[in-house]
C-alpha cells in the first residue's frame, strides 16, 4: 500500500471517530509537506469543516490530536492556520521498505506493445580518440537512463554510432595516405588523436598550397576550389 493511502485511511478513521462522517463522502486533500515546515505530509482542513463545524485551526488540531494518540501511523503534528502538518511514524517507513524490498517489480509498469517509444543513443566515443572516464560516465548515465524509462512502461531502443566520420577525418586520412608514408602512433612517439591532428594541419597547409598555385595560374579563389585535387 503507498504511504498516501495508509495516511489516508488513518485520517478517514479520525473523521468517522470524531465527526462520525464518512470520509468517502468528502474531499481529502493531502499533499507533501512543504520544505520549510516540519513534517512529511499536510492535510488540507477546509473541506472538512462543515462537518466539525469548527474553525479550521481547532478542526486540524483535534484530528492531529487523534492521529497522534490513536493512529500507530502518526508521531507528531503540528498546525500552520488550516493546515495540519503530520509527521509520519519511523516504523511506517520501514514496513514500506520492506514491502519495497520483498516485492523486486515493486513501481514498475509493464511495457504495453503500443507504448510510447524512446530511442536513447550512448555513448558514442570518437572513434579517432582513446576512450577516458568521461565515456564510462556517460554509458553509465545512458543505461540508467534507459532502465527508468523502461521501468516506467515505455518502449527503449539503445543505439551507439559507430565510426560516424566527418570531413574532418576525412582531410586526416587523405594527408596520411599521400604523405604519411605508413607513420602510426608507434613509429611517431605519438598519440593516436594527436597524431590524426597533425595529419588534418598537414592536409589544410596542403590545400592552401594548392589552391595557391591554381590562383597563381589565373584562376579565382571559385575555380580554384573546384579544380582541386584534394577537395
Amino acid at each position: 500500500m503507498q504511504i498516501e493511502q495508509i495516511i489516508l485511511d488513518a485520517v478517514s478513521g479520525a473523521i468517522k471517530e470524531l465527526y462520525g462522517a464518512d470520509a468517502g463522502a468528502l474531499q481529502i486533500t493531502l499533499q507533501k509537506t512543504k520544505k520549510e515546515f516540519k513534517g512529511h505530509y499536510t492535510l488540507v482542513t477546509f473541506p472538512l469543516l462543515k462537518i466539525s463545524r469548527k474553525s479550521p485551526e481547532q478542526t486540524a488540531e483535534e484530528i492531529g490530536r487523534w492521529l497522534r494518540e490513536q493512529s500507530p501511523v502518526v508521531s507528531d503534528f503540528n498546525v500552520i492556520k488550516g493546515f495540519l502538518n503530520l509527521t509520519i511514524a519511523p516504523a511506517v517507513w520501514v514496513e514500506l521498505l520492506q514491502t519495497i524490498d520483498a516485492a523486486p517489480d515493486y513501481g514498475f509498469r509493464p511495457v504495453a506493445d503500443d507504448a510510447p517509444l524512446y530511442m536513447v543513443e550512448y555513448s558514442s566515443p570518437n572513434t579517432n580518440k582513446p576512450l577516458h572516464l568521461g565515456h564510462v560516465r556517460n554509458n553509465l548515465l545512458g543505461h540508467a537512463l534507459c532502465e527508468v524509462l523502461q521501468a516506467n512502461g515505455k518502449r527503449v531502443v539503445k543505439t551507439n554510432i559507430v565510426n560516424d566520420r566527418g570531413i574532418h577525418i576525412c582531410k586526416s586520412m587523405l594527408a596520411w595516405q599521400k604523405w604519411g608514408e605508413g607513420e602510426t602512433p608507434v613509429t611517431s612517439g605519438k598519440k593516436g588523436d594527436h597524431l590524426i591532428g597533425d595529419y588534418y594541419v598537414l592536409f589544410d597547409k596542403k590545400y592552401k598550397e594548392e589552391l595557391a598555385s591554381l590562383q597563381a595560374e589565373g584562376l579565382t579563389q571559385e575555380e580554384a576550389e573546384a579544380q582541386s585535387t584534394l577537395m
